[in-house]
């Protein structure tokens, strides 16, 4: 009976400490989400959101107070983004995005980068932050 009490604490703890079965850490639940919105799947990328998770983009700040909204944010989004760069810091993966079109629209932007914050709580998305893309580096000439 200890045995089978023992063992039922290692699987719970494995169930909670994998969030379930999806990914939990920052990066793996921006690269999921990047995968689910270029693959037109608005409703798996909406998963990934928290109930109440916040969008900013510029002055705009808009909650996602349910899945319809995030379904809604996602389909709205005109374009891909193939993840170039993400870099992690606690719970806050930061991805550079090269911008292409999607199957449901064309992109306003395609071939340009992208940049945008992810804070995620326990593998879900509760901040989404477009951030301003740096300017590239001139060149300098010798």
């Amino acid at each position: 009976m200890a045995l089978l009490a023992a063992l039922a604490l290692v699987l719970l703890a494995l169930v909670v400490g994998c969030g379930g079965g999806g990914a939990t850490a920052p990066e793996a639940v921006v690269r999921e989400w990047s995968d689910a919105l270029n693959a037109g799947d608005n409703e798996r990328a909406a998963d990934l959101f928290a109930e109440g998770a916040q969008v900013v983009q510029g002055n705009s700040v808009v909650l996602l107070r349910t899945h319809a909204d995030a379904v809604d944010f996602n389909s709205a989004l005109p374009c891909s983004g193939k993840i170039v760069d993400v870099t992690t810091h606690d719970d806050t993966a930061t991805a550079t995005f090269r911008l292409g079109d999607r199957e449901t629209s064309r992109c306003d932007a395609p071939g340009e980068e992208a940049v945008a914050a992810f804070k995620v709580v326990r593998g879900r998305i509760v901040l989404w932050h477009q951030l301003p893309t740096p300017a590239p580096t001139p060149a300098t000439s010798v």
